[in-house]
Order: structure tokens, then C-alpha cells, then sequence
């Protein structure tokens, strides 16, 4: 169902921004970007492949300016890599589909989620809103995650 294209393909695909982030390790500018403030219902997809990555269930303001997570929605679609391009050392999160940089997890997340706050740019995912989940044949079984009662734990598919 999802694959990863070609290297042309993903070229003329993607805007500069988005195949610097995805495909040289990039980062986009906090709060400056499409997804940082978004508070609609709906799932965060691999801007590649179109794979299903996170939920805006598990999103929450960090304050960082870029969209955090406490969980992906299923963690064997992700690879993680140590990254010490900085000063400190931190764990890079990548599609493992698409192998596209995404961007990186932190142990400073909402303790009541577990602790993690994966730290992705708006320009390695794109966002699909609940409705057109709904109407799609490749999402609509991601939309019962919607469906699920306040409260309830059993938000993974």
C-alpha cells in the first residue's frame, strides 16, 4: 500500500525545505512552520510514502514551536539513530519506510504519557484531517482511533 518512491520522484515531489529536512537532516524554523499550532483531529502521515506516523491525539504544545507528540502510532514504523551533530547528544527519529529524517525524541515529555516528546517537522509529515480520513480508502481504518471514548486507553488501531 505504501512505498517509497524514487529518488526523482521524491526531488520533484517535495519543495526545497521539505527535501532539505527529509532527505540532508534538516530543521525547519519553530513556529514558523505548517503544523506547530494545529489543533484539528486527524493523523500526521510520512510526506514521502503517505504512511501513517502520528495522531493528533498523542500532540501536545510543547512550547518548543514545532509538533510534539508523546507517541507515534506505531513504533515499528519508525528507525531511531543517535545524533551527535550538536554539543549534546540526542536520538534522531526517521521514517523507516521512506528513511526520511523527521526530526527527534527527547526524554522531556508529559510524564503522564510515558515522558517522551518526539520533536518533528512540519516538513517531513503531512496532515490529514478526520473527515478525509473518513471518506478515504487508505485512512478511514486509522479514523476509529477517533471513535474511541474520553478516557479509554485503547487509542492505538
Amino acid at each position: 500500500m505504501f512505498k517509497k518512491p524514487t529518488p526523482d520522484e521524491i526531488k520533484s515531489k517535495l519543495t526545497d525545505l521539505e527535501y532539505r529536512v527529509t532527505q540532508h537532516e534538516g530543521t525547519e524554523p519553530p513556529f514558523n512552520n505548517k503544523y506547530w499550532d494545529n489543533h484539528e483531529d486527524g493523523i500526521y502521515v510520512d510526506i514521502i510514502t503517505g504512511e501513517p506516523l502520528f495522531s493528533s491525539i498523542d500532540k501536545f504544545d510543547s512550547g518548543t514551536g514545532w509538533p510534539c507528540f508523546s507517541q507515534p502510532l506505531e513504533k515499528s514504523k519508525l528507525i531511531f539513530n543517535t545524533d551527535q551533530k550538536l554539543v549534546y547528544t540526542r536520538v534522531e527519529v526517521r521514517s523507516k519506510l521512506a528513511d526520511s529524517h523527521l526530526g527527534h525524541v527527547f526524554e522531556d515529555g508529559p510524564e503522564e504519557t510515558g515522558g517522551l516528546r518526539y520533536c518533528i517537522n512540519s516538513a517531513s509529515i503531512k496532515f490529514i484531517p478526520l473527515e478525509e480520513m473518513r471518506k478515504s480508502s487508505i485512512y478511514a481504518e486509522w479514523a476509529k482511533l477517533f471513535d474511541v471514548p474520553a478516557g479509554s486507553n485503547s487509542s492505538k488501531v
